[in-house]
């Protein structure tokens, strides 16, 4: 099959084009108005172009097409933020402040792509009684893309982590079926328990493993690394460490001793990581959830660890930053799969 030509909007790290570029596609491009994150995806992407600019301002023919020619583009993938949606209402689908959406929608429009997919949060399909959604597939389907939607769980699909996200899919042609999910369901422990624990060190740039692979997850994760990477622990204070010392695997606030219960005044407080489960959704750090095991947040490494990102993956910035890029993206896993999915039904077009 001759290869199929993607570039990828709000691209952030690189998650979302990881998992393509692992199913066989090839990434033309980038963009996204993070430059620390672009420098991560540039980095793990290395024949992809990239553009670092406001996505409202660029266009196909002006600043995509010069980039990539001769190449056409086939595929556009991306998660365009939606904090206008909530606000504006559904009778107000062009308020600028879905500006965003509009642009990806406005590209798609001007390039034309067999195919096109779009990653969200799931409440965003029953937003204003689902108007927001119905508003979406009709403006695709004005442009001609037959689109549907399902709402994904990322352990449904061999990521350590019970993470929701809602993907529309957009086809100029023929149909598509979401991957059917694995019956291998993979933990926290089994996702993390051959790094260095970091007990009496904050870590190090580069350390060595501290086992060998323990499970087929790790195996998978460490394919192509000899050594641990971003994985540098938070310095806390001995008052955090005793508190989250209180609070036993899996447990949360409500497993403290009354005097600490309310120091942190929110649902999520103070929760461990179960370790014979996935990991809740992995946030842009926060830094309300902790290890299984040990008294200290995850670190980036364990993080990206439970969003399927492998070892070899390298995030780029400062702490901050990377724990926001590692929280932001799509897990590679699950991309890979619904990519998987989608070479089936472009296969006839494109060879056709």
């Amino acid at each position: 099959m001759s290869s199929i030509n993607v570039i990828d909007l709000f691209c952030g790290c690189g998650g979302l084009s990881f998992g393509f570029s692992k199913a066989g596609y090839n990434i033309l491009l980038g963009i996204d108005n993070d430059a620390k994150a672009l420098e991560t995806f540039k980095l793990n992407h290395l024949n992809a172009k990239a553009i670092c600019s406001d996505i409202t301002q660029i266009s196909y023919q002006k600043d995509i097409k010069p980039l990539i020619e001769p190449c056409q583009i086939d595929v556009i993938i991306g998660g365009p933020p939606c904090q206008g949606m909530s606000l504006s209402g559904p009778r107000k689908f062009d308020d600028p402040r879905n500006s965003l959406y509009l642009s990806y929608i406005r590209l798609v429009k001007e390039i034309q792509p067999k195919a096109f997919v779009i990653e969200n949060v799931p409440g965003l399909t029953s937003l204003f009684g689902g108007q927001i959604k119905d508003n979406i597939i009709e403006q695709f389907s004005q442009i001609g893309y037959h689109v549907q939607y399902k709402i994904l769980c990322a352990s449904d699909y061999g990521v350590p982590q019970s993470r929701r996200r809602v993907f529309f899919i957009g086809l100029k042609s023929g149909s598509f079926t979401y991957p059917q999910p694995t019956d291998n369901v993979v933990t926290c422990s089994m996702a993390l328990n051959d790094l260095p624990s970091l007990i009496s060190e904050l870590g190090d740039e580069i350390m060595a493993y501290a086992t060998e692979p323990q499970n087929d997850y790790q195996k998978q994760m460490r394919k192509h690394s000899k050594s641990v990477q971003n994985h540098i622990a938070a310095n806390h204070t001995d008052k955090v460490r005793k508190i989250i010392s209180l609070v036993p695997d899996g447990g949360n606030y409500k497993d403290l001793p009354e005097e600490y219960k309310t120091s942190r005044n929110f649902h999520i407080a103070w929760t461990r990581f179960d370790s014979n489960k996935p990991a809740p959704t992995i946030d842009t750090g926060h830094r309300h959830h902790f290890h299984y095991k040990y008294n200290r947040v995850p670190t980036v490494r364990e993080c990206a660890r439970l969003q399927s990102f492998p070892d070899n993956f390298i995030f780029l910035g400062n702490k901050t930053q990377q724990f926001r890029q590692v929280g932001n993206a799509v897990p590679p896993l699950l991309a890979q799969r619904i990519a998987e999915q989608l070479k089936k039904s472009l296969e006839n077009e494109i060879n056709g």
